[in-house]
């Protein structure tokens, strides 16, 4: 089953592109943009995508359904000027309810735009496949309240929100990373795994990365075999989809 825009001249969603992902995973799987709406069951002609690490402008936030920020490998604690521009259009675009979900570095994003801290996590770099808790909050959320309590996700990163943006709701938490999700208002978030990566995906970075985590003590065979497939980030696109008003065709 696929989603489809509904109406006349409905919007599109919007991909705000931050990075690309690992170039070995590129040449044979896609990039971030293709998994998110592979996800979400959208085909690309539903969808805007904005490569701002590249220079791209970005719409008003009237003009597109709903927004997703993708991953990167830059960092948001460096501030680049293009971060920066992304994250000034985030607070227009929260102010204005745009449904807004921020991925990875997009969460970090999220969260800094709106007065959070985002720095490298002192617990050290999360990769693999990880367990993620919804929390209390989350119960009543209109994104993961229809998930599981425990979810099992794939994340790769080494900086973390560190404190939440004043007023965010603070939705999930695994091992590694207490701030996994949070919300803001009735139609921002931001979760710090990967819910458009499978288990292909993940087990490509691992591999890449070998050397670069056996020099911080981990242990890339051990993460390979607890690599586990499952629908759970799928499920969390999908529901965004559709809280972006996007229906099933």
């Amino acid at each position: 089953m696929s989603l489809a825009r509904t109406g006349p001249g409905a919007k599109p969603l919007l991909v705000v592109k931050c990075g690309s992902a690992l170039p070995a995973l590129r040449e044979t799987r896609g990039d971030y943009e293709d998994w998110i709406l592979a996800g979400m069951g959208l085909a690309r002609e539903d969808a805007r995508v904005a490569a701002v690490a590249e220079g791209a402008e970005l719409p008003a936030p009237q003009q597109v359904a709903a927004a997703v920020l993708t991953g990167s490998s830059a960092m948001v604690s460096e501030r680049a000027d293009w971060s920066e521009r992304t994250a000034a259009w985030l607070r227009e675009a929260v102010a204005s309810g745009l449904p807004v979900l921020g991925i990875c570095y997009g969460h970090q994003l999220l969260a800094h735009a709106l007065g959070g801290r985002v720095a490298r996590n002192p617990r050290g770099r999360e990769i693999g496949s990880v367990d993620v808790e919804t929390l209390p909050a989350a119960r009543e959320d209109a994104l993961l309240g229809a998930l599981p309590q425990r979810l099992c996700v794939h994340a790769t990163h080494v900086e973390s929100v560190l404190e939440l943006p004043a007023g965010a709701r603070h939705l999930a938490a695994s091992e590694c990373d207490p701030h996994q999700a949070f919300s803001v208002g009735d139609s921002a978030w931001g979760v710090q795994f990967h819910p458009e990566f499978d288990a292909g995906v993940i087990r490509g970075y691992l591999e890449v990365r070998r050397e670069i985590l056996a020099r911080e003590g981990l242990d890339a065979d051990a993460l390979l075999a607890r690599v586990r497939e499952s629908g759970d980030g799928r499920a969390l696109l999908r529901r965004f989809a559709l809280l972006g008003g996007l229906r099933f065709a």
